[in-house]
């Protein structure tokens, strides 16, 4: 079970930052989840392919990749609340609180600048402090 959460808040480009940070996580060999809204989502894979001209970030929608390839990627891309995912990282790009955080090994929060995206990041935050969760702010950060 998870006992912390980090937040990294104001965040002015939210999708940028998530694929630096993935980057970063997946060179250290850690194995992640993602969950964001559809679109967000959807910009998050485009921008996996394109963020860097020389680097690639492995990564498979979820659901929809067949087993034996989602096992040996390393960053699911999740519509909807993520399967429990042993062991791996989940990131949330303001999806909401997702239904089962103790099912992994660290979640990270991102969340945008914008004030709308602030106040659901504000929820957040509350809700796992009431789950009795150590949560950890890092931010504001730029892109």
């Amino acid at each position: 079970m998870i006992r912390e959460v980090e937040f990294h808040t104001g965040v002015e480009a939210p999708v940028a930052f998530a694929c630096r940070l993935l980057r970063k996580a997946v060179r250290a060999g850690a194995a992640l989840a993602c969950t964001a809204e559809p679109a967000v989502l959807d910009e998050l894979d485009r921008a996996l392919w394109t963020f860097e001209e020389r680097d690639f970030v492995p990564h498979v929608r979820m659901p929809g990749a067949r087993p034996e390839v989602a096992a040996r990627t390393p960053v699911w891309l999740c519509g909807g609340d993520p399967a429990p995912a042993a062991g791996r990282v989940l990131v949330n790009l303001g999806a909401g609180v997702p239904g089962q955080p103790e099912h992994f090994a660290r979640l990270i929060e991102i969340v945008g600048a914008q004030e709308g995206l602030a106040t659901a990041g504000r929820e957040r935050w509350r809700h796992y402090r009431q789950l009795g969760l150590e949560v950890r702010h890092h931010g504001p950060a730029r892109g």
